[in-house]
């Protein structure tokens, strides 16, 4: 068995690509289940998030496990797999351990320290068990990953004022206001007409980072106006006015910076929507969905500017060396948790033998036991005839309990073999690894 991780991010992978690979919700059981469907993959899970898609899998073997999560992603893409290759990772057990923590800590984020990445790992654990495609080795690793992504949380500062997506695209139309000001740094957005499509848990956070840099009011839209309602709610002293996603022209054609997060799997603004419109002033939009919610083209006309996550990129290299010396400290704890993920991986290899051992004695315990109880007679007890029983299945197992002990115990894993051939050697335990 193997544990490998094959994926693309914002570091391997432009926003055009992503979008191909993103998986919502909605279709995650039929991703895992077509996954687990090749004899390849024993145990599969999915991270997809606007940065990036990656797949963690036990693998029966390495390079034809490989082959199968490539076959899959290409098929989901409708890029062959020339095209996805020069775009996508491939991690190998230690590695892929180290990678899957790295990203549970925000190491990995394009916001260095970044919180919400946490709770998608939480959501990849809980998809995960829902749709059956864990088992013992991925479900252990994963919670660990999410027990370690609190761990740093809570031991050091990393997360001590780590901007998120959506804080970062606000500070991103923050500096393009103030350049467009002649000012180049952060300004307040007290003078923009802002509005916000979509009432998830990005636009929640649109609305708490737009409250705290200035902003005087906000137009909220979205498919279902009491979703947006129930959202504003939490917002008592940002004025927000919620209106249904048919009104869209409308902001686009009124508001001055717009900022999208749907989970429309199509671009819901693009150049020919704009051209239709009466706009009164220049248009911002900064598109913080994957898939886009905003096409390329909408910035080929005059007036309009739009972003999307790739150009995120400029305001967070504003906000990186401070976390830098944090993250080297929650390096440190991440080496001390993968070393116990893999000393139980390791003791993992000690079962098959310890469990031949375990046959093998029970087989002389059975034998020698039934000798005893025909010599007894009829004369003996059922009462008698099971302490007799449980005497000699105690015996067994106070005789197992120190080698399968020092077996599992962390150690060297040369210090391990050398314990299993000669354990193996002294009973003569045959390899039941091709029985069926």
């Amino acid at each position: 068995m193997h544990i490998a991780v094959v994926g693309l991010s914002h570091r391997t992978a432009p926003v055009e690509i992503r979008e191909r690979l993103s998986i919502p919700e909605q279709t995650m059981e039929a991703s895992l289940q077509q996954l687990r469907s090749d004899e390849q993959v024993l145990e599969a899970s999915i991270l997809s998030t606007c940065n990036r898609l990656e797949i963690y899998a036990l693998l029966r073997h390495p390079d034809q496990g490989i082959s199968a999560v490539g076959s899959f992603l290409s098929q989901h893409s409708g890029l062959s797999v020339d095209e996805l290759s020069p775009h996508l990772f491939t991690f190998h057990h230690e590695d892929a351990i180290a990678h899957l923590l790295r990203v549970a800590a925000g190491l990995d984020s394009l916001v260095l320290g970044e919180g919400q990445i946490l709770s998608q790992v939480k959501k990849m654990v809980r998809l995960g068990q829902e749709h059956r495609s864990l088992g013992p080795i991925l479900n252990r690793l994963l919670n660990q990953a999410v027990s370690t992504g609190k761990r740093v949380r809570t031991e050091t500062n990393l997360g001590t004022g780590a901007v998120s997506i959506s804080s970062a695209a606000v500070e991103l139309a923050q500096l393009k206001v103030g350049q467009a000001r002649g000012v180049d740094d952060l300004v307040p957005l007290d003078q923009e007409q802002v509005a916000v499509v979509g009432a998830g848990r990005m636009s929640r956070l649109l609305l708490q980072h737009l409250a705290a840099k200035g902003c005087r009011g906000v137009v909220l839209l979205n498919r279902t106006v009491s979703r947006a309602e129930t959202l504003a709610a939490d917002f008592p002293d940002l004025p927000v006015q919620c209106r249904p996603l048919v009104d869209l022209d409308h902001c686009l054609s009124t508001c001055s910076l717009v900022f999208t997060s749907t989970a429309a799997d199509d671009p819901i603004i693009d150049a020919e929507r704009l051209k239709r419109l009466n706009r009164r002033s220049s248009l911002m939009l900064v598109d913080i969905g994957v898939p886009r919610n905003i096409a390329s083209d909408a910035c080929d006309l005059a007036g309009v500017e739009a972003f999307d996550v790739d150009d995120l990129q400029e305001v967070v290299a504003r906000n990186q060396e401070a976390r830098r010396e944090i993250a080297v400290e929650a390096e440190g704890l991440l080496e001390e948790e993968a070393r116990l993920f893999l000393e139980w991986w390791d003791g993992l290899e000690a079962v098959p033998v310890v469990n031949r051992l375990r046959i093998q004695l029970e087989d002389i315990r059975e034998q020698e036991l039934q000798k005893a109880l025909s010599r007894m007679g009829p004369d003996l007890s059922a009462r008698e005839r099971k302490v007799v029983e449980a005497l000699s299945k105690g015996i067994i197992n106070k005789i197992l309990h120190t080698p399968v002990t020092n077996l599992r115990a962390p150690q060297p894993r040369q210090q391990r073999h050398t314990a299993m051939k000669v354990l193996q050697d002294l009973f003569e335990l045959v390899d039941g690894s091709n029985e069926t």
